[in-house]
């Protein structure tokens, strides 16, 4: 049974949220602060950690960047009531995976909640080492780098940039990048590629890899 820990202090969304996840047969610890948090994960490791980023004390954005220090393996889906561009990058810089706005629906949550649970490795990619340019992705130790310089990627970063690397030089759709690296059953709003992608460019530098196929998706570059 995949563990998650739900980290909301408004027990008005935390419950609710922990009943439903409970439902779909996830073992589900509750805590309410950010302190709380980081003492749950460095006594016991889960597979996911849904967040709010409004916590009292420490806020989510620093448990998120503890849990990458952490876990580096563990997902982390935030929660916000914060919609603006700013806060949604800040915390996807901070390691998360992706994010939800409030208000939320239950069966949205449970659904990203699946999609970042799923590590199949990418499809195409096989076990051996991907290698375009100056970029290996070893999907075996879940390891990329550019150059000399390791990445520092979350799961989901990897994920999409193996995706992309196995199929270097070709356009990939956004439907097939939502499919193969979220979700088969993805629906609702593709706005956490984009995110994704911004993430990946700034962290793979310069010469730019990733190429906007305007109208359609991205591409990986290979020379």
């Amino acid at each position: 049974m995949q563990r998650l820990l739900v980290v909301e202090d408004d027990e008005s969304i935390g419950e609710p949220l922990v009943r439903a996840l409970r439902r779909e047969q996830f073992d589900v610890a509750y805590v309410a602060s950010g302190e709380d948090a980081i003492e749950h994960l460095e006594r016991e490791p889960v597979d996911l950690v849904v967040l709010d980023i409004g916590l009292p004390g420490i806020d989510g954005i620093e448990v998120c960047r503890r849990v990458r220090e952490l876990h580096p393996g563990t997902g982390v889906l935030l929660l916000t009531a914060r919609s603006s561009e700013l806060d949604e990058v800040l915390g996807l810089d901070a390691g998360a995976d992706d994010y939800v706005t409030k208000p939320f629906s239950l069966a949205v949550l449970v659904a990203r909640v699946r999609a970042l649970l799923r590590r199949e490795p990418a499809a195409g990619a096989g076990s051996s080492p991907v290698e375009v340019a100056d970029l290996r992705v070893d999907p075996g130790s879940r390891r990329a780098w550019r150059g000399d310089r390791e990445l520092a990627l979350s799961p989901k970063e990897f994920d999409l940039l193996l995706f992309l690397a196995a199929r270097a030089g070709d356009a990939v759709r956004r439907e097939e990048l939502m499919s193969g690296v979220w979700d088969e059953n993805w629906w609702g709003s593709t706005k956490t590629l984009d995110v994704h992608v911004g993430w990946l460019r700034q962290k793979l530098g310069d010469p730019p890899l990733i190429t906007t196929v305007r109208g359609y998706g991205f591409r990986l570059e290979q020379p």
